[in-house]
């Protein structure tokens, strides 16, 4: 895990450096599109944090591997793909919280769905896919969604 940061902070400051020596300007503008879209983005990282701390901090490792561990089979998977679904943050922001549930006991299954249902189903954004889409297609497009999610996650399962 280490060892994939490392590399991947390297590449991109490689890269960065590239950039900058091959146009100036235009790297100093990605550098403070970048800087806005973090400060843009900080409050929901940081409310995520505290999720996770609190989660793990009322919530005994025990507890949650009986609520998404192997023992709770599928009410598990569908517990944590409803509220994937109703989740609105960032993937990216979401990858922190799903490795805590793994070390909490959670399967890779239930992993799996989370970042699945939370990336392919839209249920806070629903009413905006109602009123660009139409009913039919806004609800056809998440119920097959969270359809695939589920069979993914459970693919997840099987392979990993």
């Amino acid at each position: 895990m280490i060892d994939t940061s490392l590399f991947i902070n390297a590449f991109a400051l490689i890269c960065l450096i590239y950039a900058y020596h091959h146009d100036r300007e235009r790297t100093k503008e990605a550098l403070i599109k970048a800087a806005n879209s973090f400060i843009h983005i900080m409050p929901t990282i940081l409310a995520i944090i505290v999720f996770i701390g609190l989660l793990l901090g009322f919530i005994p490792p025990a507890r949650i591997s009986m609520l998404i561990g192997e023992q709770s089979g599928i009410n598990g998977v569908l517990i944590v793909a409803v509220i994937g679904s109703f989740l609105h943050i960032p993937a990216l922001i979401s990858f922190p919280l799903t490795a805590s549930l793994l070390d909490a006991g959670a399967t890779v299954t239930v992993a799996a769905v989370f970042i699945t249902t939370l990336t392919m189903v839209g249920m806070v954004t629903l009413p905006l896919e109602i009123r660009e889409m139409g009913r039919k297609m806004a609800l056809l497009r998440n119920g097959i969604s969270f359809c695939i999610a589920i069979m993914i996650a459970l693919i997840m399962g099987v392979i990993l």
